[in-house]
């Protein structure tokens, strides 16, 4: 209760709060208290609160025209009649009027009065004050007040004789009135309960947005304090990781230096002892020589001449002797004086002072980057590579975080493949997945549970394929004179026909929708020799009429270029077209013996001549693939040869050797499905260009493609009216 009291207090005057007025910033102060600080910083437009020292513009008019505090002065108002209350003062009466000064012994909670027991009496009896809340003078009365105690009516400021009580609300003047107030006549009104409401329901909005904000505050204060504990648990493992290897590394320099100094100890022993056995020698031989030299003094003085002559020549021979092995000897010593030692520290000073590295985990997910195929087989290990960034890009060169990878299948009840992760300690990984089903898949990559750049991706996971097994058609489809064909992404089968229409057909075979007519005009077509179909969009190489037109999928048309002729961006009998990746068309030109590429639009952009010498001639090409690479597969059907070129016309080598190749296919892996003309055949290569399997019994088959899905074999089997369909 005392805490409610003090609450109540200006933090200007300490004084309880004497007609509050509330700051934009939500703190309130004395209207006086206001008036002096205003006065006294000298400026009329700011003011700097005290509580959260933020400055507050003034509005025109002053402090008087902020709004007042209702709710604080009804809580000051009542904080003084508690007051008086708890402190056990005797409180007078404030209804008698003969200034007897009689002591209350309750409070009228409605007429905000303490009353005398007469005073209470005459409540009682009184028909319009006997309802009154009345409550008693002790401490469960004070503790009563506050719940029991009603705010005051507020009145209307211009005097009239109706109910002047607030009940509207001004917009114009931005003010409550009465229902009277005559000068805010033609003025926006508002009810002031309604407008309040409004106020309650914007703040309860208000209130639950920042209930969600605190939650999430109390989250980020929750997780940078566990992140705190984590940067404490990590400097403890710096800490002992640092003692550790200094630890480490002083133990192997005082190894070192008890080998050194070990092995200065030998060379020394060693020195010493050859000079030591050297000295040796060298005085033995000068006490044999002055052993001689002695007696052949004394022998000289004492002995006579039959004593000499009897002794003969032995003394001379043994001295000669011994001087001769003196001559046969160095006298130099046999080891020199120097113990070099070479200890190398200039480097390794500057090495120690640079010795060991702190980082701080500038690691981001979202910057970290990973490499690997967009197509995976079942049952054959996939790898990916990931490399680890800092939020500037750079590599991050530490490894130790916790990487993962999986691989969810979209068709088969999510089902899911977890990686094995290599931390290769360099702030590289690589995560190996082996996929069990096919289709259509998701690869998710994470570090520390959050995702990586460009994770989740998608990634098509396809069956191995065993060309051996081409050998009945599972399909056949009925159509005249088929040439060429291709697959849309959804299984739909697009021929086109020598009779000037290009069919096309759903999976089951039906026929859907015929796209076009024999003729000149637009999307009507003379001999469709090669088309080629991506996303919505169908071109194709219309070869009787020298040009390549681009429709819809659904055959409406959209463009073409190209005329007859032999220059650039002219045809002669344009025969095949793809489409690459970056959507340019590569057009085989049959009887100009070229390959030209355009870009979407038929902007002529790169030349492939074949009319050349050695590795670049080519006659007649037609059917045309790209491989995995990107590089340009060419069925000269002339020269009897598949040609591969880069897409900048470089040549790159030269398989198979076909009869009458027309139509070229390349999966995913390399693998070339060649039809043969000439041989009645489909022939296929693997990736090196080497013939592994041939399809017999066709009849003329001109173009042949894969199904995108499954990679099924589609042939346009010419002679026998038909496209065949072959299941890998």
């Amino acid at each position: 209760m005392n805490k409610h009291i003090a609450n109540n207090t200006c933090h200007l005057c300490s004084k309880p709060y004497d007609d509050p007025r509330i700051l934009p910033c939500l703190h309130s102060f004395c209207l006086q208290c206001l008036h002096h600080e205003i006065e006294k910083s000298g400026s009329q437009q700011m003011f700097h609160c005290p509580i959260c020292e933020r400055n507050t513009s003034i509005p025109v008019g002053g402090a008087s025209v902020l709004p007042q505090n209702l709710h604080l002065g009804f809580e000051v108002e009542v904080a003084g009649y508690m007051s008086k209350m708890v402190n056990n003062s005797e409180v007078c009466c404030d209804e008698c009027m003969d200034g007897s000064n009689s002591p209350a012994v309750v409070f009228c909670c409605t007429c905000r009065q303490f009353l005398c027991k007469h005073c209470h009496d005459h409540h009682k009896r009184s028909r319009h004050l006997s309802k009154h809340n009345m409550i008693g003078l002790d401490q469960e009365g004070a503790r009563q007040l506050h719940t029991t105690m009603k705010p005051r009516d507020h009145f209307c400021s211009q005097p009239n004789d109706e109910d002047n009580t607030l009940r509207l609300y001004c917009e114009t003047c931005s003010l409550p009135v009465c229902l009277h107030a005559v000068t805010h006549n033609g003025h926006t009104m508002t009810d002031i309960s309604t407008l309040a409401k409004a106020h309650r329901m914007e703040m309860t909005g208000v209130f639950e947005d920042a209930k969600e904000v605190v939650t999430m505050l109390t989250g980020a204060i929750n997780e940078n304090n566990r992140v705190i504990e984590e940067v404490e648990a990590s400097k403890r493992n710096a800490f002992f990781a640092i003692n550790q290897a200094f630890e480490i590394l002083q133990q192997t320099l005082d190894e070192r230096k008890k080998t050194l100094l070990s092995e200065l100890e030998a060379i020394s022993l060693s020195k010493t002892t050859a000079l030591t056995l050297q000295k040796e020698q060298f005085e033995k031989m000068v006490g044999d020589i002055g052993c001689y030299t002695d007696m052949a003094s004394q022998i000289l003085q004492t002995h006579t001449d039959h004593e000499i002559v009897a002794l003969g020549g032995l003394i001379p021979t043994e001295l000669q002797a011994t001087l001769k092995r003196v001559q046969t000897i160095s006298l130099t010593p046999n080891q020199h004086s120097n113990i070099t030692v070479s200890v190398q520290t200039d480097d390794l000073m500057k090495q120690l002072s640079k010795l060991g590295n702190l980082f701080q985990n500038y690691l981001s997910p979202s910057s970290t980057m990973w490499t690997s195929t967009s197509v995976a087989k079942v049952g054959t290990r996939y790898h990916v590579k990931v490399q680890s960034k800092t939020p500037k890009g750079e590599e991050y060169p530490h490894g130790g975080v916790e990487v993962k990878g999986e691989m969810r299948s979209k068709t088969h009840n999510g089902a899911v493949v977890y990686g094995e992760v290599e931390d290769h300690r360099d702030g590289t990984y690589t995560i190996t997945l082996t996929p069990q089903t096919a289709g259509s898949h998701q690869l998710f990559i994470t570090i520390d549970g959050q995702h990586v750049q460009n994770s989740p991706n998608d990634l098509d996971v396809r069956s191995k394929r065993d060309y051996h097994t081409l050998c009945t058609a599972q399909q056949v489809i009925q159509c005249n004179g088929p040439r060429c064909v291709a697959i849309h992404d959804n299984g739909d089968i697009y021929v086109g026909s020598s009779d000037g229409c290009i069919y096309v057909f759903d999976q089951t075979g039906q026929l859907k929708n015929t796209i076009g007519s024999s003729g000149r005009g637009d999307s009507q077509f003379s001999s469709p020799w090669g088309i080629s179909i991506k996303g919505d969009v169908l071109y194709v190489a219309d070869y009787g009429n020298h040009r390549v037109q681009k429709l819809t999928s659904s055959g409406k048309f959209l463009h073409k270029f190209g005329q007859q002729g032999s220059g650039q961006g002219q045809f002669n009998g344009p025969a095949g077209v793809i489409i690459d990746c970056n959507n340019k068309l590569i057009v085989s030109d049959y009887n100009n013996h070229r390959i030209q590429i355009f870009n979407e639009n038929g902007g002529w952009l790169l030349t492939i001549h074949g009319n050349g010498s050695g590795n670049h001639s080519f006659q007649s090409p037609w059917g045309l693939a790209l491989d995995p690479q990107g590089n340009i597969h060419v069925a000269a059907c002339g020269s009897k040869t598949i040609k591969v070129f880069t897409k900048e016309g470089v040549y790159v080598r030269i398989y198979g050797d076909p009869n009458g190749p027309i139509g070229v296919a390349i999966d995913y892996e390399g693998y070339s499905v060649v039809s043969e003309y000439g041989g009645h055949c489909l022939s296929i290569y693997d990736p090196k260009g080497n013939k592994i399997h041939t399809v017999r019994n066709l009849k003329n088959p001109y173009g042949t493609a894969l199904d995108p899905r499954d990679g099924s074999v589609f042939i346009a089997n010419n002679g026998a009216n038909t496209v065949l369909k072959y299941c890998v």
